[in-house]
């Protein structure tokens, strides 16, 4: 996008889809882990694209960045998953310039959660800039619009109370287990994964159902020990999966895999054994309702039980809100900037030229010319015109495309393109 900012030559999309229309399968279809999302930042740098953000969460995929047309960054997406440019369509939403900034604050803020108010998503909005930057596919407008979205983020959740009593994916899985588990603190409880939501799930685990008969797995042994060595858990090597399943009460699968991890063909158990399932794509096979003693419960169950606060944090969206608009403001006066900045230096360039030509000539014919002073007056003169034009090119009244076209006729001015 020539010099960062919305026009009409080219164009800032968002490309994806989410919860709201996609249920868990067609998500899993769509999902990308860092190996996907890399792929995609480099194919996109080879296509010429130099500002593209790609997010992929239990909820929502999606990509933001600069094309001629959103199916540049379907085909990206599509290339890059099992899932179809046919399914994609039946569920997806595209959104274009402001649209998508609004959308992406929506998003980064928690008021486009599966859960409202939940934060989690700000911090996967973060890594994925860190991974763009690395690639150099962040430019200057990702890099504004993001840190924008953070601090918009972050004023809503200390300036507000949408997040109290908010409850996360891992929260809302350990609430499901007490509610309908009786005795859990003496239930056994294994779970297999320890990513984010792993992590998160086993600190809510400890903290609310007082159990200490926890067991992780995961693939990568150290990954739990490291968990497990905070709070004093046991672990078990991945090898052992199949033998620890036999034993527990409540299986927590959060591996995050693109492929189930757990079948029917794993479970031999004769006392009832309830599965949660936290992973996009899904990673528990649904064969193992097959079984008689087995129940499967997966996230977008879990994500759709009530909660009590729930009504108590919509009182706040109105606020959420104001600050979005304010932060957005902010952004959009900073991209309008960016907008006119080049034709500001070229006028600035060209007053400066007739200053040097006029300074030139007066020299030559004047005995007595002060060219110290003179030079002094024009530049202040050079200063304040540049300014005036700034500011009226900064009034949202004004047709900013016009009058920069314009002033470019006007004075003959040579733009360098970025």
């Amino acid at each position: 996008m020539k010099g960062y900012h919305i026009s009409k030559h080219s164009s800032f999309y968002t490309i994806g889809l989410s919860y709201l229309k996609a249920d868990a399968e067609v998500r899993g279809k769509f999902s990308l882990d860092p190996v996907a999302i890399d792929r995609i930042l480099m194919q996109a740098k080879a296509q010429g694209i130099d500002g593209l953000l790609v997010t992929s969460t239990c909820n929502r995929t999606e990509i933001h960045g600069f094309a001629q047309h959103p199916f540049q960054l379907i085909k990206l997406l599509c290339d890059n998953t099992t899932g179809s440019v046919e399914e994609f369509q039946e569920v997806a939403y595209v959104y274009k310039n402001n649209e998508a900034i609004s959308h992406l604050f929506r998003v980064g803020t928690g008021l486009d959660s599966q859960i409202l108010g939940d934060f989690e998503i700000i911090s996967q909005i973060k890594q994925s800039f860190g991974r763009s930057k690395k690639f150099g596919i962040a430019n200057p407008f990702i890099e504004r619009l993001c840190n924008s979205v953070i601090q918009a983020s972050k004023r809503i959740k200390n300036e507000t109370e949408i997040s109290s009593g908010a409850t996360s994916v891992a929260f809302a899985s350990v609430r499901y287990i007490m509610e309908n588990v009786a005795d859990v603190s003496e239930k056994n409880i294994l779970l297999f994964g320890t990513g984010k939501i792993g992590r998160n799930t086993c600190e809510n685990l400890i903290k609310h159902t007082k159990n200490n008969h926890i067991t992780l797995i995961n693939r990568t042994k150290d990954k739990a020990e490291k968990i497990a060595g905070k709070f004093n858990l046991l672990v078990k090597d991945y090898g052992d999966l199949q033998t620890e399943i036999r034993n527990t009460d409540v299986l927590i699968v959060a591996t995050g895999a693109q492929s189930p991890t757990i079948s029917k063909e794993l479970i031999y158990t004769k006392k009832p054994l309830l599965i949660l399932d936290l992973s996009i794509p899904k990673n528990v096979s649904d064969n193992v309702t097959e079984l008689e003693n087995v129940s499967l419960v997966h996230l977008d169950h879990l994500s759709q039980i009530t909660d009590e606060n729930l009504e108590k944090r919509k009182r706040f969206i109105p606020e959420a809100e104001e600050i979005i608009e304010e932060v957005k403001h902010d952004f959009i006066q900073w991209l309008e900037t960016r907008k006119f900045a080049p034709v500001i230096k070229a006028l600035k360039l060209k007053l400066k030229t007739m200053k040097d030509e006029e300074m030139d000539y007066q020299s030559k014919k004047l005995n007595d010319f002060n060219e110290e002073h003179a030079d002094v007056i024009s530049n202040r003169i050079i200063q304040k015109i540049t300014k005036q034009f700034a500011n009226h090119l900064k009034d949202e009244d004004v047709d900013a495309d016009s009058s920069l076209e314009l002033i470019q006729k006007v004075f003959q001015l040579e733009i360098e393109t970025p």
